[in-house]
């Protein structure tokens, strides 16, 4: 039976009380004693005189019941009492000894100030160091004051104040749907009572980073018109044993508390992941809050309305025991947004940037395939922040298409300086990637050529896009795409006889797509359909690790190097095809450093590329982020 965090909290306390009372009775019993001699002293009249004779007193103060004595020993103030007697040759002796004398007696202390000097007072300093200590570590250490280890740092939003519904999350129409029964219930759960249905304890949302996860808890949060409580995985761990445990119970006790309501716990994999074998070096800490969180989720009761949200992009590091039903019951995947929902979210974001009404949303959706939510508003940002620097009020076109090249390869590196000579070989370099992909039948159009530096390192780039949303690529298309990236180092050879460091990307691109065809899509005939590599952290970039015997290892690093080898040798022959056009189009490229896809197209067509009307097709206006081939 789990203990209730007031009494965790009044054993912490009473355990501090009891350390502050035994370092006061060591202080006061033991170090004062021992290094710190009491000022005031009693000794008999007949020493008295004798001290006063001696001519050690310095000064003698008298009042009807008690004489004191003060002297200077060792270089210190010391105090002497003794007992009114009648003598009436004090005076005498007191003069002859030439002492200070008056009738004003220092008071010695009272045991009642005493005790509240040298027990109470302490006491109260220890209580308020407490204090004080607890409110500056009160973030770190779960509390603004003593009693406030184990409380949980949840922020909590009543009500809508969450400010967000399901009209501000776009391109997420399937995640919604599947949340929008869970508002269902949360506004009335009587029907689903009627019938005897239960809704999930736990929604698990899975997803790349930036698709939206936390702002869809914060939707149904809106839409329910419901508290929202609010807190990451990692705020439950903590240096002490024990603290997670206790902010998981904390944490549950307010929710129960406030039902129907909603836990978001983001980044729960901090807390989630598998648990050991017990094996020295575990985590106690992080398992023993896993432990009570999957305790509290099998504990409260869901027909309250208590409904528990969690957000991760490595669910395969979560615990077998998290995701069995009874706990998070529905995994909703979050995943990136289509042409349309690139589309819708761009329209999202721009409801707050003045715009120019002409804008083509379809296109820039085109061209940011593969863009998560997070980075599309941060295009629509980079656009304005643009417009204003040209000294603009309203964003354009033209600089929603800057912002996407900015977010890809980064900042024109307009001051930086470059060789004639090496500018030619960049030319060359990028005019051989857009030549092949022009002169190949299953290939993305190409929409821009630049030889202009980026801050990412690309020293020029071509850009490319389909003319419409992929899902799948064959087999002719990934090897027509592994040609394209060897036409850049391809047209090097044939010009200038000498290759450069400047494939080095598009050398690293090459060699994973053509490994990818034979161990992940089976695109091979010597090993069909068998998987070869696994990966592991999809959503975060996919770490593929091989799964054979070394052998076969050998044969895939063989069929990698002969695929790769074939498009190699496919480019060249293109580009000697077509040698005239390479030098044509790289002396343009040269002398303008930035051309459209318009005007690459019309000089392979021997036309004139500064005509009005250069023919083109409409897909030139489009690009593909995807496809970037930086030199």
């Amino acid at each position: 039976m789990n203990e209730s965090p007031n009494r965790n909290h009044s054993r912490r306390a009473l355990y501090y009380y009891i350390a502050a009372i035994l370092i006061i009775l060591v202080i006061n019993t033991i170090i004062t004693p021992m290094f710190f001699k009491p000022r005031v002293q009693e000794v008999t009249y007949t020493n008295f005189l004798k001290m006063v004779d001696e001519g050690k007193a310095t000064k003698v103060e008298i009042n009807q019941n008690r004489i004191a004595l003060l002297c200077n020993k060792d270089g210190k103030d010391q105090i002497y009492v003794t007992g009114r007697v009648d003598d009436p040759e004090l005076v005498n002796r007191l003069v002859k000894a030439n002492v200070e004398f008056s009738q004003v007696v220092p008071r010695e202390e009272s045991p009642i100030s005493k005790f509240f000097n040298n027990w109470i007072l302490p006491f109260l300093i220890f209580m308020v160091i407490g204090q004080l200590i607890m409110r500056f570590l009160g973030p770190k250490m779960g509390g603004g004051n003593m009693m406030s280890f184990g409380k949980s740092n949840a922020k909590v939003y009543i009500e809508a104040q969450t400010g967000k519904t399901f009209k501000d999350v776009a391109g997420q129409d399937e995640a919604k749907e599947a949340l929008q029964e869970i508002v269902s219930f949360l506004h009335d759960p009587s029907r689903y009572n009627a019938i005897g249905a239960t809704m999930p304890k736990g929604v698990l949302l899975v997803g790349p980073p930036g698709t939206g996860k936390t702002l869809l808890a914060k939707a149904v949060a809106g839409e329910a018109k419901v508290p929202f409580f609010s807190i990451s995985g990692s705020e439950f761990i903590e240096m002490f044993v024990g603290m997670g445990a206790a902010r998981v119970r904390d944490l549950f006790k307010q929710a129960q508390e406030k039902a129907p309501c909603i836990v978001f716990i983001d980044e729960i994999d901090a807390i989630g992941k598998k648990r050991d074998n017990g094996s020295f070096g575990s985590n106690d800490e992080r398992e023993q809050t896993l432990n009570q969180l999957l305790s509290e989720m099998d504990g409260f009761d869901g027909s309250k309305g208590v409904i528990i949200l969690a957000a991760t992009n490595r669910p395969e590091v979560l615990d077998k025991a998290l995701l069995r039903p009874g706990r998070f019951d529905r995994r909703v995947p979050v995943e990136l947004p289509d042409l349309q929902g690139r589309e819708a979210i761009l329209k999202v974001h721009s409801h707050d940037v003045r715009i120019s009404p002409d804008v083509d949303y379809h296109a820039i959706a085109l061209a940011t395939s593969g863009a998560s939510g997070a980075e599309l508003a941060n295009i629509v940002n980079e656009a304005a922040l643009r417009a204003v620097r040209m000294g603009r009020q309203i964003v354009i076109q033209e600089d929603l298409e800057e912002s996407v090249e900015v977010v890809i390869a980064g900042a024109q590196r307009k001051g930086a300086v470059i060789s004639q000579d090496e500018k030619k070989i960049i030319a060359y370099h990028e005019i051989g990637h857009a030549l092949v992909a022009a002169s190949q039948t299953a290939s993305a159009p190409v929409h821009k050529i630049t030889i202009i530096p980026r801050t990412s390192g690309a020293l020029g780039y071509t850009m490319q896009v389909d003319t419409e949303e992929k899902v799948l690529m064959t087999k002719e298309e990934l090897f027509n795409k592994i040609v394209t990236l060897t036409g850049g180092r391809s047209a090097e050879e044939i010009v200038f006889n000498k290759v450069t460091s400047g494939a080095s990307n598009d050398i690293e691109q090459a060699t994973k797509l053509a490994r990818a065809m034979i161990t992940r899509f089976g695109m091979t005939e010597e090993f069909d359909m068998v998987a070869l590599e696994t990966v592991s952290n999809a959503y975060l970039g996919g770490d593929a690790s091989l799964r054979c015997a070394p052998e076969t290892s050998a044969r895939i690093d063989e069929a990698v190097f002969e695929t790769v080898k074939k498009a190699h040798a496919k480019a060249r022959d293109i580009l000697n095809g077509h040698r005239e056009k390479l030098d044509e189009l790289a002396a343009y490229l040269l002398k303008k450093e930035t051309i459209t896809g318009d005007e690459f197209m019309a000089i392979l067509k021997g036309q004139n590329p500064d005509d009005p009307e250069p023919a083109a097709s409409d897909a030139m206006q489009k690009a593909n982020p995807d496809a970037v081939q930086p030199a």
